[in-house]
């Protein structure tokens, strides 16, 4: 395995841009969770919310269960109108059930069958599920399977910082084909860059730097 400075070297070396983001933020942490099931649940809390809302409505869902584990038999048994006074939409709450309802057809959702898989084919699979797009499984990929090499064009936070840092213009197909393009000089470390960003943005948005 490549070390912290190897990998801090070899970024910079192969896109210097980083240089800055790379001195101002901490190396990114692993973080696998090999509770997919879980993981998936709280990426359905987290779309389209900041951190701080999500994490207060993931823990009202937690906060209803005894022991704070929302098993899928549980959800399943939930009615909607319960699980949307944790606030989520009633739309989040079917995909929260959708989601208890593939863990529990046989191995769906089992991390070590899953973790042989590639990044494509896991998106594939997960993506039966109804409520889970591209961006919550690449999500899974770089945080739950701690995959070094996944990019997210789809990624808010991520576009927003490479507009910023590397001068981007424009938006939707234009947009994400000029970050593919910068993304190629960070293989195969581009999980590690799309944290770095994150980390890179938020610090810039509350002042902490630059």
């Amino acid at each position: 395995m490549d070390s912290q400075e190897r990998i801090k070297t070899y970024l910079v070396e192969s896109d210097s841009r980083l240089k800055p983001v790379i001195d101002a933020c901490q190396f990114p942490r692993s973080k696998k969770n090999t509770d997919i099931y879980l993981a998936l649940l709280s990426s359905i809390v987290s779309q389209q919310l900041s951190l701080k809302a999500a994490d207060t409505i993931y823990n009202r869902l937690l906060d209803m269960f005894d022991d704070r584990y929302p098993a899928p038999e549980r959800i399943i048994r939930t009615r909607l109108q319960r699980l949307q006074k944790a606030g989520l939409s009633r739309q989040k709450a079917n995909y929260v059930k959708n989601v208890a309802g593939f863990a529990l057809q046989g191995d769906g959702l089992n991390y070590h069958q899953l973790k042989k898989r590639s990044d494509e084919e896991l998106i594939e699979h997960l993506t039966q599920i109804k409520g889970v797009g591209r961006w919550t499984v690449e999500m899974l990929l770089m945080f739950a399977f701690d995959r070094k090499d996944v990019f997210s064009s789809d990624d808010l936070g991520i576009q927003q910082a490479m507009k910023r840092l590397y001068q981007m213009e424009g938006g939707g197909r234009e947009l994400k084909l000029q970050m593919h393009a910068v993304a190629e000089n960070w293989r195969p470390y581009r999980s590690i860059v799309c944290k770095y960003l994150w980390q890179w943005k938020s610090a810039v948005k509350t002042g902490r730097m630059f």
